[in-house]
């Protein structure tokens, strides 16, 4: 039975304002089995990954001002299109 491992990395970097930001990333493996689907278990991994960085990510992202407002920014403006940027 042969054994290959599979490795997903993920990072995002947050804008915090005022020259600021958050870096974060999540490092995942897992060993595939002859037979196993090695590109369904490393989906699977970027996913684990992705929410991981999300989990650790909003508490600092809800206490952050800068985004706070840029989030309520975006909302006063959905669906209209802002002709200063044409």
């Amino acid at each position: 039975m042969k054994f290959t491992t599979v490795s997903v990395s993920y990072s995002r970097k947050f804008n915090l304002g005022d020259y600021e930001s958050l870096e974060l990333g999540c490092s995942l493996w897992a060993q595939v089995e002859d037979g196993e689907d090695a590109d369904g278990i490393t989906q699977f991994l970027y996913h684990q990954a992705k929410t991981s960085v999300k989990q650790a990510a909003m508490p600092v992202l809800k206490a952050s001002e800068f985004q706070i407002n840029k989030v309520k920014s975006s909302k006063k403006v959905s669906g209209d299109i802002n002709e200063n940027y044409w």
